[in-house]
């Protein structure tokens, strides 16, 4: 069984940063495509930002591209999301996702994160 577990959200004043985890522990981590995603209130959940298996390959959504940097840590089976210059439009609950490099139909959820961006 996957289990992936989100940390680091919080409360945070504009402009401020926030480092997310996601631990993976127990699984072939490195196989893994991993993914973050945010939900706001009334809003789809949407794609923030992906890191290839290797870390040779990362995409960012235009809203967060150049304020939000992922990356992936093989050995310690996580994964990060540094977030500076926070807006308040970037307040959501933050998941994490991890897809399965050999199967890109299995995929596994985390419980999510909550951001919340507020003076």
């Amino acid at each position: 069984q996957v289990q992936l577990v989100e940390s680091g959200g919080g409360l945070v004043q504009p402009g401020g940063s926030l480092r997310l985890s996601c631990a993976a522990p127990g699984f072939t981590f490195r196989r893994y495509i991993m993914s973050w995603y945010r939900q706001a209130p009334g809003k789809e959940r949407e794609l923030v930002a992906s890191i290839s298996t290797s870390s040779s390959s990362t995409f960012y959504s235009d809203s967060v591209k150049d304020r939000f940097t992922i990356s992936r840590d093989n050995a310690k089976n996580t994964m990060y999301l540094q977030m500076n210059s926070l807006k308040p439009e970037d307040t959501a609950v933050y998941y994490c996702k991890a897809r399965d490099s050999a199967d890109t139909n299995l995929s596994y959820w985390g419980q999510g994160t909550q951001v919340t961006v507020s003076s």
